[in-house]
């Protein structure tokens, strides 16, 4: 006969359970994995063809990949968010996309007033810089590896601060290298 199980012992692993239960309940867990991935191929692309511009070209050639990472990000997101059964009105995805898009409307209104001062070497570390934060502030309400991606983007707008004339270098690093390796791990540890 096999031994009991003790009941202090199945009392833990209820608990377990149930504390498990309650943090995918209460955090957004539909980062496309495999969507990161594919905008930062994209985005490695993008530094590379925008790499000898300057002004304009530049920001008009990193403006477009952002609309083709969106592009990504959304029709991923849905893809995986479907196939999970998650409701994108909810409390964790509303909480994920406030805290996410703050800084990047923050990002955009920033841009702006940059472009009209013709201040394009400042983007870099502005965008990387308020990327990051979108994921380190996002990271409070999803899966765990999303502010250490945040972080990382942080360091290297700082780097971008430092050297601006390496800005574009660093944001293809961020955009490209970051997207790439964390869509690779969010896709295998976090199911696609």
């Amino acid at each position: 006969m096999p031994e009991p199980v003790r009941i202090g012992d199945h009392a833990l692993d209820n608990l377990r359970y149930i504390r498990e239960t309650m943090e995918r309940a209460g955090s957004f867990t539909s980062i496309p994995g495999w969507g990161g991935l594919a905008i930062g191929i994209t985005a490695v692309g993008a530094g590379i063809a925008v790499r000898n511009r300057t002004g304009e070209a530049w920001l008009s050639g990193w403006l477009i990949e952002a609309l083709i990472a969106a592009a990504i990000a959304i029709v991923t997101m849905a893809i995986k968010g479907k196939r999970a059964g998650v409701d994108f009105t909810a409390a964790p995805a509303r909480r994920f996309f406030a805290s996410y898009f703050a800084p990047l409307i923050a990002g955009a209104i920033l841009t702006f007033v940059l472009w009209r001062a013709e201040q394009y070497l400042a983007m870099p570390a502005l965008w990387l810089l308020l990327y990051g934060a979108s994921f380190v502030t996002s990271g409070a309400h999803s899966i765990r590896v999303i502010p250490v991606m945040g972080l990382l983007y942080m360091l290297l707008g700082v780097a971008a601060a430092v050297i601006p004339e390496a800005g574009n270098l660093f944001m293809t690093v961020g955009f490209g290298g970051l997207h790439v390796i964390f869509g690779f791990v969010i896709a295998r540890s976090y199911g696609g």
